[in-house]
């Protein structure tokens, strides 16, 4: 007998795999699970390991405490759930990480503009009107 709730964590997880393949990363896929030393349902979020949800409720200390566990397994810097928004798509869902985790990768997303502006002023100028978006 089939499991309904693993049956569409699959398919919410294959979703946001598609999603990123054809948004952010082509190689993006879904890991094995591997018990306690698990390294997060879906590798190719570039630093991150994603833990993937679909739950009637949601418990996000949980998500983000599962997340950073499976970051550290998996040797990535950062740890994030993506989380189904009901009644929503992919674009539509939440990622949701902690303040301590958001402000790390803020820090390095800072860090790594201030080294692209100095050391190639055109090429940053390019990046910054490609990447800007209104909120």
């Amino acid at each position: 007998m089939a499991n309904p709730s693993k049956d569409k964590g699959t398919k919410w997880e294959s979703a946001v795999v598609a999603y990123l393949r054809e948004h952010h990363n082509p190689t993006a896929h879904r890991n094995v699970q591997m018990g306690r030393l698990d390294i997060g349902d879906i590798s190719g979020y570039y630093l991150h390991a994603v833990e993937a949800k679909a739950e009637r409720t949601i418990t996000l200390a949980d998500y983000i405490r599962q997340a950073n566990r499976e970051a550290i397994h998996a040797g990535a810097p950062f740890g994030c759930a993506m989380v189904k928004r009901r009644n929503a798509g992919v674009a539509d869902a939440y990622v949701v990480r902690d303040v301590r985790t958001d402000v790390r990768l803020m820090n390095r997303l800072r860090d790594a503009e201030e080294i692209l502006q100095d050391v190639a002023p055109t090429v940053y100028a390019s990046f910054e009107q490609r990447h800007r978006e209104a909120a």
